[in-house]
């Protein structure tokens, strides 16, 4: 297909998916703040044989040229299991749009994903999306352009105006949050604190590497009683969750993860990571056997000041009770010591679907939104009324 000289190519052989990766390099070659994600990570998003997706979808890529030049690229899925309870057409994603400032060239990929999805069968596609989890290249950055955190996605400013002026309007918006750990904290938090402590059915465990799988099934119980069916997402079962654990056990530091329980049960969970993009960052997207050496050499001696809040979740019958406020003092003993390096911390994603949560982050006292994401709509039917993602009660 040609249109002014740009040609889309879809990726079928070995050297369009080198060059579905390299179009980045071009897009970002100027911008400090960009960190090349690895190769690796996005090469798994489309291969059947390591995402779980394709057993409910299937998906393809494009790369866009203009005389011979990479100046944009575009993947489009559908996925079975992709549903909001909302929902009541099915709706296809795109994903991984990379693009160079031209409206043109941005409508001529949207309108090629538009078209492979309406063959499937869709009537709307959501996007920026992932296809798999929404923990990694969820949403369109629209505000915080400065260094991404680990699997997220990363965008130039004018990327909003390509989206918005071909019709896409915001479904929900992803807010991150941050905080100077260091910092005190809101003094209500330590009076829900030492309230709950009085409890002696309550106390805080670490989730230690030396016992992980007996954590990583306590963490299940806790998140498939806090968020499963939530914003779609599904259950998950220990053996998944066993399966996690052990594959960021390398990277785990038992001083940012804490589970609390009720006797011996779990009711909360505060599950952090060190934000690996800051050791990523010097490996220029390649994991072979010379990056990964470096990478322990970095993990060994650069010391990583920025940590990752994952998931916070508290079972419904806690809910409410200022189990928040308990978890986050116990954690806050050891991040807040003299032995604890982190001095920037960040929250994944929470959509403004969800208000209660955001008031839980803004509630611990020193927190501003650090940046915006956001996932867009595309209706097919251009008279049909668009909705967008209902408010969780």
């Amino acid at each position: 297909m040609y249109l002014c000289n740009m040609e889309i190519i879809p990726v079928v052989s070995k050297q369009d998916e080198q060059l579905f990766l390299s179009v980045p390099l071009i897009i970002y070659k100027n911008d400090p703040h960009w960190i090349r994600p690895l190769n690796k990570d996005i090469e798994d998003v489309f291969n059947p044989k390591r995402n779980k997706a394709f057993r409910f979808g299937k998906t393809q890529r494009w790369i866009l040229k203009k005389d011979n030049c990479l100046i944009g690229r575009i993947a489009a899925f559908v996925n079975s299991k992709y549903k909001n309870k909302e929902d009541d057409i099915p709706v296809g994603g795109i994903g991984f749009f990379e693009c160079i400032n031209n409206q043109e060239a941005a409508d001529l990929l949207f309108d090629n994903a538009r078209h492979w999805l309406l063959k499937e069968g869709m009537e709307a596609m959501d996007g920026p999306i992932n296809f798999g989890e929404r923990d990694r290249w969820w949403g369109l950055l629209t505000e915080g352009f400065y260094e991404p955190l680990y699997a997220m996605n990363y965008h130039l400013p004018y990327y909003k105006q390509l989206f918005e002026n071909y019709g896409f309007k915001p479904f929900y918006h992803q807010i991150c949050l941050s905080m100077a750990p260091k910092e005190p904290l809101n003094p209500k938090i330590w009076e829900r604190h030492a309230e709950l402590s009085k409890n002696p059915a309550l106390h805080s465990q670490r989730m230690r590497k030396n016992n992980l799988n007996k954590y990583a099934r306590d963490f299940s119980t806790v998140y498939n009683a806090a968020w499963a069916g939530h914003g779609g997402l599904k259950q998950l079962t220990e053996a998944q969750a066993i399966s996690m654990f052990n594959k960021m056990k390398p990277v785990l530091d038992d001083r940012i993860l804490w589970l609390v329980y009720e006797q011996d049960k779990p009711v909360a969970v505060f599950l952090n990571l060190p934000d690996i993009n800051q050791w990523f960052k010097y490996l220029n997207g390649k994991f072979g056997l010379l990056q990964k050496i470096k990478f322990l050499w970095l993990k060994r001696f650069k010391e990583n000041k920025r940590f990752v809040g994952l998931v916070f979740g508290v079972v419904p019958e806690w809910q409410g009770k200022g189990m928040d406020n308990y978890i986050i003092g116990e954690a806050c003993s050891i991040i807040q010591s003299d032995a604890s390096p982190y001095t920037e911390y960040e929250m994944q994603w929470i959509g403004d679907f969800n208000p209660k949560m955001l008031n839980v982050g803004y509630g611990l006292g020193n927190v501003k939104k650090s940046r915006e994401l956001t996932t867009y709509r595309y209706l097919f039917n251009r008279t049909k009324p668009f909705k967008r993602h209902p408010i969780l009660a």
